[in-house]
């Protein structure tokens, strides 16, 4: 479709004026392409967003979807920029006049050997610009030089500069009218092109200096005219030159207040976004500008209302975390300011991180919320959409649904079919019309949504070139995917998304952990059992500059009858040592004399699922947020890393600090222990829900999907205060459980129930990263109202409890005893088929359990388990003060133990 013009309506039905006197209008002005007033784009009534005035604008322009993120729209003077998210409401009276400019710069992004897109191949990487954007940017920028917008000092080497640009303008005007520079000469003014203040200056100058600077600028022009350079050529060295005369304009800076910035006082200071060095901020009235971080180092960002008010409303506070959680809080003196920094911000992550991702829902692209929700690629080139196929096995059937590079009004389907000669690939133009209606050659009647449409080419009513295409499998975008949309900067870290290494592929000889030698260690009383390991309370004493020094440490040792799992265990070790994180816990080394043992931090208050249980109800839903969403902190960190965990749940969340009298609780993510490409079918069914459904199928593919199934669990687990449901089901149903892709029961807090729906999609393309989860738990953590306390599920009845099917939860066996709370105290035997020990089984982890005797096989054998049901049910029948009383069964990987 042809761009609309200014004489024609933008939109069907609705009238369109070019008086910017007359009432109730809506102006979008464009850079001046050549003499005369601006060109502009009206609206007389209606509501319409940010984004879909760019995208008209656009269409104007001839600017291309793949450049539209490059845009935005401000206000005439550019004292304030408007998200894309922003409605603008035309009145029957006032008259709004906006300018559509470009507002993500990034320097030397002419040459692909500074600043380019992202190709698949280095021969294959093309320029941030095309032609269209390069003609808007060099009006831009002119236009702000010849009008005054742009501030240029009159010294002598700014009045040769500004003589030089224009000498490269007139060159370009005789390019473009196919003149010779004396012809131009006779109708055109040097001046013309030059800015207000030097034109008057030289207005004032003897005739004599003026006729001597028109000679200048005569021979000047000759030169460069001779030099047969095209007209884009000329408009990006005036770009270039431009640019070093005020490098500013590559910049914003916001004028905030900095609680806390002054020992403890609110400073006035400035924030700065630059394209190529992120976030930089300066205190009071300092001058030097410190670095805060660069756009992919950003986690989350969180607008809050501020206590004070201003000529502008109600302060907007602004807080931008990084990935090492440190964190920056500025008060902007109102919502649009602050909205503002935002969706700069907001816009560079997209550039340059991530093109899928939005910090705040209050600043998002319409048109990427849509993308988001249809599963939907952005303006990506048929390469990266070909390559993606490929990468998911050109499976047939496979698609990828992306919108058009090329027309603003269109998707396109890629699919993979088979031919005799291996896999191809089919393109389909899906267009949607004024109306919202969808049409696709090849399929019989328009349809009204996207999901409708693919709907129907599933049923295969889709043909092709003759080929009947029958969708199969869809191939959806992932965070921080590679494609065009990205812009590679130079002197800057590419955004990576390469596959992560196999744990069977690490062999010993890689792995690097510091190793801590026997005699360093005093050990202290046992804390429980692992799936494979014994865990004890320690103390680590070392040597550091002639001082003693005691560290208390927890000392996990794995039982040398698991030997076939020790690789594992010590590449879990080996991954640890690697990341250092505040919400990780930290680990000393690793103890290799005889047994191999794990020396890590000791947190003293335990596991999470065990401070719950003790806890009760009396925990609040706020501060199980606080938790929560420290755990995704520590997960995006993993992510941001490419390393799965693999065994998230909350026995592995351990609370550091309690969070009371006004402080926020702080947890620590332990070590993942074995992975679960070693297990066992049988242990990895024990782990139902936490597991991912994929990890049953194939659990060497462990990737960073599954530890979004597992966070979901954790979250359910967290909130609800009561045992998982399934999780004392026998195995049978656990599996049945996922093959019936069934999902645990919904809390009736509803953003929550969607949060857990999400992370625990069967698809694992369908999870969020952990940068959206932690998005959307910002806005369950909010001071517009107050958290109260979770209900006690069981006092509830089922229909009006906070969780949906109570009548789910299992029977929980009082029969059934966890190894992870058996507390070894003593020997008490040992026989030819195994030992007895003296323990405490304590699952509130307080040292108020019950003393046990536990008695242990040493082979587990298919007759030794036998013989072992059968004394249980013995001792189950017999009932006698001269005989030991049973009291239960727990299950380990190795052999069961029977207190």
């Amino acid at each position: 479709m042809a761009p609309p013009s200014e004489e024609t309506p933008l939109i069907p039905q609705r009238s369109c004026s070019l008086s910017s006197s007359e009432a109730g209008a809506l102006h979008v002005l464009l850079p001046p392409r050549g003499p005369g007033p601006p060109q502009r784009l009206s609206f007389s009534f209606g509501d319409h967003s940010a984004e879909e005035l760019c995208v008209w604008a656009a269409k104007a322009s001839g600017i291309l979807p793949v450049y539209h993120s490059l845009f935005a729209l401000a206000t005439e003077d550019l004292s304030c920029w408007f998200p894309p998210s922003h409605v603008f409401s035309v009145e029957d009276s006032g008259t709004q006049v906006l300018v559509y400019r470009l507002r993500f710069y990034f320097p030397n992004w002419f040459g692909l050997e500074k600043c380019h897109r992202f190709g698949l191949r280095k021969d294959l990487a093309s320029a941030i610009l095309d032609l269209p954007v390069l003609e808007h940017l060099f009006a831009q920028h002119r236009n702000d030089l010849v009008s005054g917008r742009l501030p240029v000092g009159l010294s002598l080497k700014e009045q040769g500069e500004c003589l030089s640009l224009a000498v490269l303008d007139l060159a370009r005007m005789a390019r473009e009218q196919a003149q010779q520079p004396e012809e131009l000469l006779k109708t055109v003014s040097y001046k013309v092109c030059l800015p207000p203040d030097l034109r008057d200056l030289i207005q004032g100058l003897r005739f004599v200096t003026r006729k001597r600077i028109r000679r200048t600028v005569r021979r000047a022009l000759r030169r460069v005219t001779a030099c047969q350079a095209d007209r884009h050529s000329l408009m990006a060295k005036y770009i270039m030159d431009l640019e070093r005369l005020d490098p500013a304009r590559a910049v914003e800076t916001f004028l905030v207040s900095l609680p806390g910035a002054a020992g403890g006082q609110d400073v006035q200071g400035l924030l700065r976004v630059a394209g190529d060095t992120g976030i930089a901020w300066s205190p009071g009235g300092q001058e030097a500008l410190q670095p805060f971080c660069d756009f992919p180092e950003i986690v989350d960002i969180s607008v809050k209302q501020a206590p004070r008010v201003g000529p502008a409303g109600e302060h907007r506070l602004v807080t931008v975390t990084r990935t090492d959680n440190q964190i920056l809080e500025a008060e902007f003196p109102g919502l649009p300011a602050a909205l503002s920094f935002v969706a700069l911000v907001d816009g560079y992550f997209r550039l340059t991180s991530d093109s899928r991702h939005f910090f705040c829902k209050e600043v998002a692209p319409p048109r990427l919320l849509e993308e988001v929700a249809e599963q939907c690629h952005g303006p990506i080139t048929l390469d990266f959409a070909i390559n993606k196929l490929k990468t998911g096995g050109s499976l047939p059937g496979s698609y990828v649904l992306r919108r058009s590079p090329q027309d603003f009004d269109c998707f396109l389907l890629t699919v993979c079919v088979q031919t005799p000669l291996g896999p191809d690939y089919k393109g389909c133009l899906i267009r949607c019309d004024p109306t919202g209606t969808l049409s696709l050659a090849g399929l019989g009647r328009p349809h009204s949504s996207l999901r409708e449409l693919l709907a129907a080419c599933w049923d295969g009513g889709l043909h092709v070139d003759g080929v009947a295409l029958n969708l199969t499998f869809c191939c959806t975008p992932k965070p921080k995917e590679k494609s065009n949309l990205i812009v590679v900067r130079r002197d800057c870290s590419t955004p990576t998304s390469s596959p992560v290494r196999l744990h069977s592929q690490c062999q010993l000889s890689q792995m690097t952990f510091h190793k801590i030698p026997a005699d360093s260690l005093e050990w202290h009383e046992n804390l429980g059992h692992g799936s494979f390991t014994k865990i004890y309370r320690g103390c680590r004493h070392e040597v550091v500059e002639g001082e003693v020094r005691e560290t208390e440490v927890l000392l996990k040792v794995m039982d040398a009858k698991h030997k076939n799992c020790m690789e594992s265990f010590l590449e879990a070790a080996s991954l640890m040592s690697q990341v250092s994180y505040q919400h990780l816990v930290l680990l000393h080394g690793v103890c290799m004399a005889g047994d191999s043992i794990m020396v890590q931090e000791f947190v003293h208050l335990g596991a999470l699922d065990t401070y719950l249980r003790k806890s009760g109800h009396l925990v609040p839903a706020s501060w199980k947020l606080q938790v929560i969403k420290q755990l995704a902190y520590a997960l995006n960190y993993l992510e941001d890393k490419g390393l799965p965990h693999g065994n998230v749940s909350a026995r592995k969340v351990l609370l550091a600090r309690e969070g009371a009298d006004g402080n926020l609780p702080f947890i620590k993510l332990s070590d993942p222990g074995v992975s679960p490409s070693v297990l066992s079918r049988d242990m990895l069914t024990d782990r139902i829900p936490w597991v991912a459904p994929e990890c049953l199928q194939e659990a060497w593919t462990l990737g960073l999907e599954a530890d979004k199934w597992g966070f979901g669990a954790t979250v359910w687990e967290v909130f609800s205060g009561i045992p998982m449901p399934i999780s004392t089901l026998d195995p049978a149903k656990k599996l049945q459980f996922y093959e019936e892709r069934q999902h645990l029961p919904a809390p009736k807090w509803t953003e929550l129930a969607i949060l857990i729906q999400q992370c625990m999609a069967y698809e694992p393309g369908q999870r969020p990263s952990f940068r959206a989860i932690i998005r959307d738990l910002n806005s369950l953590i909010t001071s517009d109202y107050e958290l109260l306390s979770d209900p006690t599920p069981g006092a509830l009845a089922p229909r009006d409890g906070l969780w949906n099917g109570a009548q789910l939860y299992a029977y929980q066996d009082p029969t059934i005893f966890e190894e992870r709370h058996l507390k070894y105290i003593s020997q008490l035997g040992k026989g030819n088929f195994g030992s007895v020990e003296l323990c405490r089984y304590d699952p509130l982890g307080d040292n108020t359990g019950a003393l046990v005797a536990v008695k242990q096989l040493q082979h587990s054998g298919p007759d030794q388990q036998r013989d072992f049901q059968r004394e249980i049910q013995i001792l189950k029948a017999l009932h006698s003060d001269f005989i030991v009383k049973y009291r239960g069964v727990s299950y380990g990987p190795a052999s069961p133990r029977l207190p």
